[in-house]
């Protein structure tokens, strides 16, 4: 019952967030998420996303967004990010995503047993290249598959 009113809770905040976002930010340039069976995140189940891009001038911020239960185990999510360049360059790095602070307190915001983290990686970025990248995330944690990760986003915003 507890995964099910999960998911019910993910649909809906998803579908919420959506809605609430196009109507504010027209700063956004890119923003997708990914929704993951079961809420669990499986090693091979990568998040991918295929952005065009057209304007090399802006700057532009980049962020991950996290949705998780407050039962996720864990207070960090490591990744593996692999970035294919328009040019077909291909970058591949790891990183650590911080999701509580040092007294276990989640850094999202939540409503009930559900957490929206958003945390930027990038600013102040321009893209060199016209064309369409490809950002390719995987979890990287020894638990596999990972409870309690609803979804996984991706976001371009131009700087303000």
């Amino acid at each position: 019952m507890t995964k099910t009113l999960l998911k019910n809770s993910s649909a809906i905040f998803l579908i919420a967030f959506l809605l609430f976002a196009s109507s504010c930010n027209k700063n956004v340039v890119y923003s997708k998420y990914k929704t993951f069976a079961n809420n669990e995140w499986a090693a091979k189940d990568k998040a991918v996303f295929s952005v065009d891009i057209t304007d090399t001038q802006t700057l532009n911020n980049i962020s991950l967004m996290i949705r998780h239960a407050d039962t996720y185990p864990y207070s960090n999510i490591f990744l593996f990010v692999t970035t294919i360049y328009p040019d077909d360059m291909v970058r591949t790095d790891t990183m650590e995503v911080v999701l509580a602070n040092s007294k276990g307190e989640w850094q999202g915001s939540g409503v009930g047993d559900i957490f929206d983290f958003k945390a930027p990686i990038k600013k102040n970025v321009r893209f060199a290249q016209e064309g369409t990248y490809k950002f390719v995330f995987e979890q990287a944690m020894r638990q596999d598959p990972l409870p309690m990760i609803m979804d996984f986003g991706f976001e371009i915003e131009k700087s303000k």
